[in-house]
């Protein structure tokens, strides 16, 4: 105990003499990283997706905020849509008068299409009649005023016996009688013959009365079929102003969160203009930069983990999914082999599966195996960059 007090100072100077040099050795001998890996530093980066309008209009709602989790098909924000309702109103009512007016029409020509082919046939009818009675007619008049002038010979003929007192005028008189009644009869069959041709008349003037209405019925079909197309079309606007109207209320396309509000409720935004910015964190990756050197042996499909500073012995399983073709200027918070390399190559590294740890803008590590072998399980088996 005494020599322990009379040389403290000496324990002590020769524990820090000891200590400085491990230090010293650690140093002049950094854990070297194996030739099969290839170490990189970088940030977990994602492709932005940028919910955007699709028509113009003021913001009537925003329903989320920066950070805020969203679902696919969510509203996200809605525009204001009066307008186009009352277009939508107004195209409805349209509809349903053009409807009304088709009901009208169809009706009208039924009755036509009922009434009219029927009036056709009883014209036609009542001319085909009128004809036979005019030819059986004709041919009694034709009869008859040989009949008459046979009267009129006979009674010249008697009238001259008469007179010279060789025939009765008791006969005479009868043969005159049959005379003036067969005139009379004839007479009468003529004006039945101006009757029959009037009524002919008549029903040829009711026949092409009858097929000129007929054409009503094809203006009345074409005016149906025109208010058919009419409501299609107007059909057709309101499927449009529907869409519209549904496509003012914005919705996720994606599972994930909000990483930028860009508009505010009551602002007017444009056709195609971004409303919030969204990341689905599903397909994040950690984006590394790596030499010249190193990039020609990396390949696609490389296995390769990442670490979170948070979480040094919490290995990320991931994959190689790209390696730029062009290199860039060496980004100020990456660190790389040697600082005399100015010019790096991009490469990302996709989890295999999602991991809730991974956020945008974070910063990580990334190891990859050129062999697929030998990955470590913590940054504690790695050499400092």
């Amino acid at each position: 105990m005494n020599i322990l007090k009379k040389y403290w100072v000496g324990f002590i100077a020769l524990f820090l003499i000891i200590l400085a040099s491990y230090f010293i050795y650690l140093k002049l001998n950094p854990k070297k990283l194996p030739p099969n890996l290839v170490m990189g530093t970088g940030r977990i980066d994602g492709d932005l997706i940028n919910i955007n309008t699709k028509y113009p209009g003021r913001i009537k709602k925003l329903y989320v905020d920066e950070g805020d989790k969203i679902r696919k098909n969510q509203i996200v924000a809605e525009l204001k849509s009066g307008e186009y309702r009352a277009k939508l109103k107004a195209i409805e009512e349209t509809i349903k008068a053009k409807q009304k007016e088709i009901s009208a029409k169809e009706i009208e020509l039924r009755i036509l299409q009922e009434s009219l082919p029927e009036n056709v046939k009883k014209a036609q009818e009542a001319i085909k009649a009128n004809k036979a009675m005019l030819s059986e007619l004709r041919q009694n008049i034709e009869a008859l005023k040989k009949v008459v002038a046979q009267d009129e010979r006979d009674y010249k003929r008697f009238k001259k016996l008469s007179e010279k007192d060789l025939f009765p005028k008791e006969k005479l008189e009868k043969i005159k009688l049959k005379l003036d009644t067969d005139l009379d009869r004839l007479k009468a069959l003529k004006e039945k013959e101006k009757q029959i041709i009037a009524g002919i008349k008549s029903a040829e003037s009711t026949l092409n009365q009858a097929k000129t209405t007929l054409l009503k019925i094809k203006a009345l079909e074409e005016a149906v079929s025109g208010l058919k197309k009419a409501v299609k079309a107007l059909q057709a606007q309101k499927e449009e102003i529907s869409i519209i109207i549904s496509e003012l209320q914005i919705r996720s396309p994606i599972n994930g969160y909000v990483v930028d509000k860009v508009a505010n409720e009551g602002e007017v935004v444009g056709a195609g203009m971004t409303i919030i910015t969204a990341v689905d964190p599903d397909k994040l990756y950690l984006k590394i930069f790596v030499d010249t050197i190193q990039n020609g042996k990396i390949k696609i499909g490389d296995r390769a983990v990442i670490f979170l500073d948070a979480f040094p012995d919490r290995p990320i399983p991931a994959t190689v999914v790209k390696v730029a073709k062009k290199a860039e200027f060496t980004p100020k918070e990456v660190a790389v082999r040697e600082d005399r390399i100015q010019r790096v190559f991009a490469v990302h590294l996709k989890p295999d599966k999602p991991d809730p740890l991974l956020k945008l803008g974070l910063p990580a590590i990334g190891v990859i195996s050129l062999d697929g072998k030998g990955l470590p399980s913590s940054l504690k088996d790695l050499p400092e960059l």
